[in-house]
């Protein structure tokens, strides 16, 4: 309850002076004193009075400056708070470029690897084959193979084509020389015949 107490008087005293200077208490101080210096009675009254006035004033004053220090020392950390605010905002926006360049160099280098990766598989299957010049050794071999085929399969052509002209003359030949062979057979048969002929007709009469 004691803490409570205590806590209500610390709130209202802050209600009372917001700063916690006191200058509305002094500066209440300060009238009053005033007002009882000029009704002082007697002279040391008035000088006690006067001397009193006089050190609450320069209370008033001394908090007043150190109040208008307080003020520019505000003044100053709020620009500097304002700068570092700037600052801040300027290595923001410069973390924010470089993670997007970090970005960009990381898109290109995935970029580069699979590239590579491309280009590693084609090498390999470059590699399982011969090379250009060998391929063009192979391919003049091939061409002179195929060319000499090419004359071996004329020279054959050739030759099937004399071979059907010498079997043409062979079987014209054959079949001249069956033809023949018949009509030698056929003649000795003629000849009978003939002879059969004559004899069985009558020798002719002469007068």
């Amino acid at each position: 309850m004691e803490a409570l107490t205590d806590y209500e008087l610390i709130r209202k005293r802050l209600l009372i002076d917001g700063d916690g200077a006191g200058d509305d208490q002094r500066i209440n101080l300060l009238v009053r004193r005033f007002t009882k210096w000029c009704n002082s009675g007697s002279q040391e009254e008035g000088y006690s009075q006067y001397q009193r006035m006089l050190s609450t004033l320069y209370q008033c004053e001394f908090s007043m400056g150190k109040t208008s220090r307080m003020y520019d020392m505000n003044l100053r950390e709020v620009e500097n708070y304002e700068k570092m605010y700037k600052e801040i905002e300027c290595s923001i926006t410069g973390a924010h470029e470089k993670i997007a360049e970090c970005k960009q160099q990381i898109l290109q280098a995935r970029q580069i690897r699979k590239n590579r990766e491309e280009y590693d598989a084609l090498a390999k299957v470059i590699q399982r084959h011969p090379d250009r010049h060998e391929t063009l050794k192979e391919l003049e071999a091939l061409g002179k193979e195929l060319e000499r085929l090419s004359h071996i399969k004329e020279s054959v052509e050739d030759k099937l084509e004399l071979r059907r002209k010498q079997f043409h003359v062979l079987h014209c030949t054959i079949h001249e020389l069956q033809q023949t062979l018949e009509n030698d057979e056929k003649l000795p048969e003629v000849e009978e015949a003939q002879e059969t002929s004559m004899e069985t007709d009558p020798k002719p009469q002469t007068n």
